[in-house]
């Protein structure tokens, strides 16, 4: 690993920090320093006599992006676009995860430029720094750390049953492959159970991943909780909690443009497979007047034959707000043309706040 990449991600001062709370990066370097085991905090409370109740804390929600090439509607129909909701109804974390973007060769100049661009669009698209805490993952030292300690209760048959590493094992070649992208999943988990993470924000191509995170908690919290963690000086009990699924009611996967089949991809060869958040109107235009269609009469959702019009009606949908029913009722009749041309403006509609809010 290069100095230069060493640097970006040990040395980088903090991107943003919000204004209440343990809001923010330093904020955050503050609280982690008192957490035991980098989990959980020993905090004073005056006596129920002293004190009214306090008000339910609101459940804690951890999720990412990956700063790797530009974001594109996947990233923003299945994540950040229900962040900005999300914020709203939980404590929230959405942080930039830069660490996980070196599990495969990556420049570190563009790396650090993806980082600081990946920040402004979660901002662009209405993620509220008063809101949600925004920090970039590597400027939190403890992700490292509690990582390491949660490696040595993982066992190793764990990682080397996971779909995704097996997958781009398999593309690149053993020989050519890290011992960070086998110990990815591990990384995730401390990125949930740092935080007593409440509800993570997953698509159907990160169950696994998650049930992993479910697995190492209670392994964790079976061999160090309970009386073994009071006499270590906790409080007794779990060290963490056991994060549950939370997975969107529509838009947790977009898939390809040039295939129904495959999930819309920043690492795609083919440009042409996504729609970028800041491609310009008339790249929208000639991306979705190419993408694949059949030659099938008339248009449906969830027909396994025909994936490529379920995914499109699919996006139409989330972009536009309406029900499936709405969407059958004004698309099932159109040709491929008219419902392009339609889709096209509907995008072109929502993405351009996005950009303007780029350009202030």
């Amino acid at each position: 690993m290069s100095r230069a990449l060493l640097s970006h991600l040990l040395h980088r001062p903090p991107l943003l920090s919000s204004r209440s709370g343990i809001r923010g990066v330093g904020a955050l370097h503050s609280r982690l320093r008192t957490l035991r085991l980098n989990c959980s905090a020993a905090e004073a409370t005056a006596s129920a006599d002293e004190t009214p109740a306090p008000p339910a804390r609101k459940k804690r929600v951890v999720s990412g992006v990956q700063p790797t090439g530009l974001v594109h509607l996947g990233n923003y129909l299945g994540a950040i676009k229900n962040w900005v909701a999300l914020q709203d109804l939980y404590e929230t974390f959405f942080f930039i995860v830069d660490l996980h973007a070196i599990t495969l060769p990556y420049e570190a100049p563009q790396l650090s430029k993806s980082t600081r661009s990946t920040a402004a669009i979660y901002l662009a698209c209405g993620i509220d720094s008063s809101k949600a805490s925004i920090f970039v993952q590597s400027h939190v030292r403890a992700h490292i750390e509690l990582m390491w300690l949660l490696s040595s209760s993982t066992p190793i048959g764990w990682l080397n049953k996971m779909i995704q590493f097996k997958e781009k094992s398999r593309k690149a070649g053993d020989e050519n492959v890290g011992v960070a992208l086998l110990t990815y999943p591990v990384l995730m988990a401390s990125d949930i159970l740092l935080y007593q993470s409440d509800l993570v924000p997953v698509g159907e191509d990160q169950t696994q991943h998650l049930e992993l995170t479910r697995e190492i908690a209670e392994r964790v919290n079976n061999l160090y909780g309970g009386r073994k963690w009071k006499k270590m000086g906790g409080r007794g009990g779990s060290l963490f909690k056991v994060p549950e699924a939370l997975i969107p009611p529509a838009g947790a996967r977009v898939m390809s443009l040039t295939d129904g089949l495959s999930k819309m991809s920043k690492s795609a060869p083919s440009d042409q497979s996504r729609i970028n958040l800041l491609d310009p109107k008339d790249v929208i235009v000639n991306k979705i007047k190419r993408c694949k269609t059949d030659s099938l009469p008339g248009l449906e959702f969830d027909n396994p034959e025909r994936p490529e019009c379920s995914n499109l009606l699919s996006v139409y949908q989330i972009i536009t707000g309406k029900t499936k029913e709405e969407v059958v009722n004004e698309c099932q009749d159109m040709n491929w043309g008219t419902f392009k041309a339609t889709l096209t403006d509907a995008l072109i509609g929502h993405l351009q706040p996005i950009q303007g809010n780029l350009l202030r």
